[in-house]
């Protein structure tokens, strides 16, 4: 009887601290996987000092709606909030495609939803020409100088490069189909270098041209769209996987709630010219994996 004692008071210890440990969890933050606080990446397209003021109201309107609190943080660059969410620093990334599939591939991030621009959830990357140029086709651009941004750029150097060595057979458009090649450090930079006549061809974004109108108001008219790559899925918001999926549903809910308010959107199109939010699949990427798979040994998340 005594064991028998002794083994019904062990019993209850247990399943009073079992209470306790379940108490303390849901004070925390209702579980595993829903913190108490929500921390979303930003890395700036405009001056990094007025990006974390204009992302607040964001930010507390999404606290608002999860019932959390939420920080807008601004990182330096996108390898640091790609390894800032493999380590649960950030749980929510605005990230572009090729950053998303690097982060998924290394950090397990998942894709959730992605802009919306010009009524289309995807984009081309475009080859700028001299219209007073001989160059009429892609084949002309072989032994031409070439301009491009940054060899990290979706559509300044990965999806034009990739075309190139895909319909000429070449390992190096750089080397095997130029003369020769500039690294301008900009999309914008590139058009320019077109237009000076530093460089035959620029691969940049569609169109990049318009952001150039007003201090180039000819350049409409000096340069021309040769052709375009295959489409480019736009860039996301995505969440790390500690996140649990009711939890990630809600975020998801409350992001696509804010296409009906005018300030929120305004917010996104401030930052990142963003003109809805829509939903994603981690299928829509599959194209940026496989052109990223040509260059997967001379770059990586470092060089985001």
């Amino acid at each position: 009887m005594k064991k028998i004692g002794w083994l019904f008071i062990a019993m209850i210890a247990v399943l009073i601290i079992a209470g306790c440990g379940s108490s303390d969890g849901e004070a925390s933050g209702g579980g595993e996987g829903t913190p108490d606080k929500l921390v979303m990446g930003f890395v700036p397209s405009q001056d990094s000092d007025t990006i974390a003021d204009t992302v607040k109201p964001l930010a507390d309107k999404l606290a608002e709606k999860l019932g959390v609190e939420v920080e807008g943080k601004v990182m330096t660059n996108y390898t640091a909030l790609v390894e800032a969410m493999g380590t649960n620093e950030v749980q929510i990334g605005f990230i572009p495609a090729f950053a998303y599939v690097l982060a998924n591939e290394k950090h397990d991030v998942e894709v959730i939803l992605k802009s919306e621009r010009y009524g289309s959830g995807t984009y081309k990357a475009q080859y700028l020409v001299r219209s007073d140029s001989d160059i009429k086709n892609l084949e002309d651009l072989e032994g031409k100088v070439w301009a491009y941004g940054d060899p990290t750029s979706t559509s300044g150097y990965l999806f034009p490069a990739a075309q190139i060595m895909d319909e000429f057979n070449v390992e190096n458009p750089e080397t095997d189909f130029f003369s020769n090649s500039i690294q301008t450090g900009g999309h914008d930079n590139s058009a320019i270098a077109v237009y000076n006549g530093e460089a035959d061809v620029a691969t940049t974004f569609d169109d990049v041209r318009t952001e150039l109108e007003e201090e180039y108001p000819d350049i409409m008219d000096k340069l021309s769209v040769l052709t375009y790559t295959s489409e480019i899925p736009n860039d996301t918001i995505s969440v790390t996987s500690e996140l649990n999926d009711e939890f990630v549903q809600k975020i998801k809910d409350t992001f696509l709630g804010f296409n009906e308010e005018e300030e929120m959107i305004k917010i996104m199109n401030d930052v990142y010219s963003w003109d809805a939010i829509i939903e994603a699949e981690d299928s829509e990427y599959d194209v940026v994996r496989d052109t990223y798979e040509k260059f997967s040994d001379s770059i990586s998340i470092n060089d985001l």
